[in-house]
């Protein structure tokens, strides 16, 4: 779908989505859990989709309910199945990242597929993991087959590629019969995401005990208790509306958790710097995903911006240092990338134009954000992107004021 927006400030009140981030781990640990939990405030992203998809194969069942989910788990069932199941993880990381471990303790290992670059993402890490402990793994034609079953022990891996494999192994080795340490070999990028991690396993009774001085995880074998919750709010999300504000819309953003765990909620204070004229450097290393709208509001302010701690972007659904700096200079923005950063030079006006959306969710986001203070109309190629994380962004937009128009 391409859609071509009409220059038009956003006026209104709006609600981010619930949190992927957030929404992928209680999906994940209501469905190991000995019992039935409930979810509330869930949206069903195609991500989201991906890991309710893939716990389904391991034998958790859920159900839409009013407001949200209905979750039976497995119990942290050990026993293997009689063939390797299958994994079909769509574009999503997380849920492909997270499933590698866990298939090898409720399960002898899997056979993951995706679309798009999700295949592509590197998985050394693991890879490495598998090596010394001698499990089996295949990659092939876009097909990932895993065999093997995780044992206790040590695990140490760098935390500057990813902290997902984190998260996958913090869920998995709980329901080993032993205890087990995770140690970072390196400073952990995205902390903030692992101690989100920590948070859903202490809500189900899962105890994880973190020492920072050797950057350590000790975790203890034990059984996932249901629970029920609430998804808050995506600070992912939410950044894009702050950047619709910082370009002049007259936005109000409800239902955030402003001591969220989130490391997207550092939006706040990166707006606060780009409201001020001059030089500014922002560091991305714990919060990546926020590039594209930081990058929407820097390409109009008074002065240079450098993003640096990026370079895990060029490894996201599109190469997002190239993608972003593509889409400013559609727009008639001025930007240069560097293998770990990108530049922003503010301009005082953007003409508008044509913007490839990459099948890139946070691209057209950024891009539509964009199109309001721009002299000209924006078209956005392949527009539908949004449904991988904010299947009612469009919805949204409109009801705001947006004058968007599909081609």
């Amino acid at each position: 779908m391409d859609v071509r927006i009409y220059p038009r400030r956003l006026s209104g009140v709006v609600t981010p989505p619930p949190s992927k981030s957030l929404a992928h781990r209680l999906v994940i640990a209501a469905s190991l859990a000995a019992g039935t939990s409930t979810i509330r405030n869930t949206d069903f992203s195609q991500d989201v989709e991906a890991t309710l998809r893939c716990m389904q194969a391991l034998g958790g069942q859920w159900e839409a309910v009013e407001d949200g989910l209905r979750i039976t788990g497995i119990g942290g069932i050990r026993q293997p199945f009689g063939a390797l199941p299958q994994f079909d993880c769509g574009e999503s990381g997380s849920t492909l990242r997270f499933l590698i471990p866990i298939s090898m303790t409720a399960g002898q290992g899997g056979i993951f597929t995706g679309r798009g670059r999700l295949m592509e993402r590197p998985q050394e890490p693991y890879f490495h993991l598998f090596q010394e402990r001698g499990i089996a793994w295949e990659q092939c034609d876009g097909v990932l087959t895993v065999q093997g079953q995780l044992a206790p022990g040590e695990y140490r891996l760098p935390g500057n590629v990813s902290s997902q494999f984190f998260t996958g192994l913090l869920m998995a080795l709980p329901l080993l019969e032993g205890p087990s340490v995770v140690v970072s070999t390196t400073a952990l990028e995205s902390a903030s995401y692992v101690t989100m991690t920590m948070g859903v396993l202490e809500q189900c009774g899962i105890r994880v005990r973190y020492s920072p001085q050797i950057r350590s995880f000790g975790i203890s074998p034990g059984i996932y208790c249901p629970f029920e919750t609430a998804v808050e709010a995506d600070w992912s999300q939410a950044a894009f509306w702050y950047a619709a504000i910082a370009l002049g819309s007259n936005l109000r953003l409800r239902g955030l958790n402003g001591r969220s765990s989130q490391g997207d909620a550092a939006v706040v204070a990166h707006c606060k710097k780009l409201s001020q004229e001059g030089t500014a450097v922002i560091d991305l290393s714990d919060c990546p995903d926020l590039l594209p709208p930081l990058a929407v509001m820097a390409a109009v302010r008074r002065g240079t911006t450098r993003f640096t701690g990026a370079a895990r972007l060029r490894l996201k659904e599109s190469d997002r240092l190239a993608t972003v700096h593509q889409m400013l200079s559609a727009l008639g923005g001025a930007a240069s990338e560097e293998a770990d950063s990108l530049t922003v030079y503010g301009v005082s006006t953007l003409p508008g134009g044509t913007v490839d959306g990459a099948n890139d969710h946070r691209i057209v986001m950024a891009a539509a954000l964009a199109a309001a203070p721009c002299q000209g109309p924006v078209v956005i190629r392949g527009a539908e992107a949004v449904k991988k994380s904010y299947p009612g962004f469009w919805r949204d937009y409109e009801n705001l004021g947006g004058d968007v128009r599909v081609l």
